[in-house]
């Protein structure tokens, strides 16, 4: 369910035309539904509650690290998964909870952790041995004890894109079983350290619930070996990944995937960590591009906008499709042209969509790139010199700026005159 749908051909978001946001604010544009992130996050909420135990969703702040939508989310209770320390900056500066947030990541900064635990976050996602010794070491100098889980590999298939994979041996995340077992009969000779949970994180855009099943049959286990240990496991994170759709793949609804995981988390006796992002953002936003030419070659016709990798990196990234179309439709939709949308980037890989059915548009038209509201704005770059785009957040018939567009001044600002 979003918040994007079409009134007399006219694309709205919410109760606001999106081409008057286009017109006012200019494009390139990142336009998010308030609605939309909030009704995704109550309705995994909801399905994930047990009776009288809510999960802890902490949303996934590299799937979209806007400000307002991070607002959004601690108002409607989330807290949030960060795997950096500006994500957690984000956070704090938002007035986030800090028994609220888990700091995941394989590559944490001595600074990093210090950072973390002198604001007193619920727990490290631990990922290597030299990790859970640099935390021990921070906690002791700080006089304080750190509570970590460890993040188990699995190695299950998650059936996603190889760049989305995380939980197959040959990734870089997370402990192997066997070492994990070894790691956990080590732990009590840190005093500094608490190990209070477990963690598995298997991938992104996942369509199937199997592989979630397969993955926390292998970690149960180890949670009464861990308590068995003396090590008091409060917490199992199952990380996030939920897919969304995109081009009519069978996502699941949270309900599917409550049904099925839910009788697994029981059993472990812990309180259920969820580290969601796509799932809540993905479809809350859309890119909205302007075109500036329609070029036709004796192969190919082409639909150049002012939008390219350096604003949606992910088709050039991941082969991914995003669906694409007209911010006003035509009232004769049989009329169709068939073309590859393009950036304006100098870069054979730089597009948005390649032998798309569209209907004819011409310079000066809008089209809008859906599903974006993931892994779009917070991928952005400045390559080529390009400004950074505005992001504009929609709630009922209002909208305001939360972002806004880059200048040139903005490319050199922090350079060296």
């Amino acid at each position: 369910m979003d918040y994007f749908y079409y009134c007399k051909e006219e694309l709205y978001c919410e109760d606001v035309p999106v081409s008057r946001i286009a017109e006012q604010v200019g494009t390139p544009a990142y336009i998010y539904s308030s609605r939309t992130v909030q009704e995704h996050f109550h309705k995994l909420k909801k399905a994930f509650s047990a009776p009288g135990r809510a999960p802890l969703i902490c949303y996934s702040l590299k799937a979209n690290s806007n400000l307002a939508i991070c607002r959004l989310l601690k108002s409607a209770g989330a807290g949030f998964d960060v795997v950096s320390g500006g994500e957690l900056f984000r956070t704090l500066s938002i007035g986030a909870d800090p028994a609220k947030i888990v700091f995941a990541g394989v590559g944490k900064s001595i600074a990093e952790i210090k950072y973390a635990l002198q604001n007193n976050i619920l727990m490290f996602n631990t990922e290597s041995f030299q990790e859970i010794l640099n935390i021990n070491l921070v906690a002791q100098r700080l006089n304080k004890t750190a509570r970590i889980s460890m993040r188990i590999n699995p190695d299950v298939e998650p059936h996603t894109h190889k760049y989305l994979t995380t939980a197959k041996e040959e990734t870089k995340f997370g402990f192997t079983i066997p070492d994990a077992y070894k790691i956990i009969n080590m732990l009590n000779r840190f005093q500094r350290v608490k190990l209070v949970g477990l963690h598995t994180h298997i991938g992104s855009q996942i369509l199937q619930i199997t592989p979630y099943l397969k993955a926390l049959k292998k970690v149960l286990p180890m949670i009464d070996e861990c308590r068995r240990l003396g090590h008091p496991v409060e917490y199992l994170d199952i990380g996030g990944g939920f897919g969304i759709y995109y081009r009519g793949e069978e996502a699941k609804p949270a309900a599917k995937f409550a049904r099925a995981i839910l009788p697994l988390v029981r059993k472990a006796g812990c309180r259920l960590i969820m580290e969601p992002g796509r799932f809540i953002v993905g479809n809350a936003g859309i890119l909205v591009t302007k075109v500036i030419a329609v070029k036709e070659t004796n192969r190919k016709c082409f639909v150049i906008c002012d939008a390219g990798m350096n604003t949606l990196i992910r088709p050039s990234l991941y082969d991914a499709y995003h669906r694409i179309e007209p911010v006003r439709k035509m009232k004769d939709e049989r009329i169709k042209m068939r073309a590859d949308v393009v950036g304006p980037v100098c870069e054979s890989g730089d597009f948005l969509g390649k032998d798309r059915q569209l209907p004819p548009v011409k310079a000066g038209d809008y089209l809008s790139v859906f599903s974006a509201g993931a892994y779009g704005y917070s991928m952005v770059s400045n390559y080529n010199s390009r400004p950074r785009p505005a992001e504009v957040l929609v709630s009922g018939n209002r909208y305001k700026v939360t972002t806004r567009a880059e200048r040139y001044d903005d490319l050199i600002r922090l350079e060296n005159k």
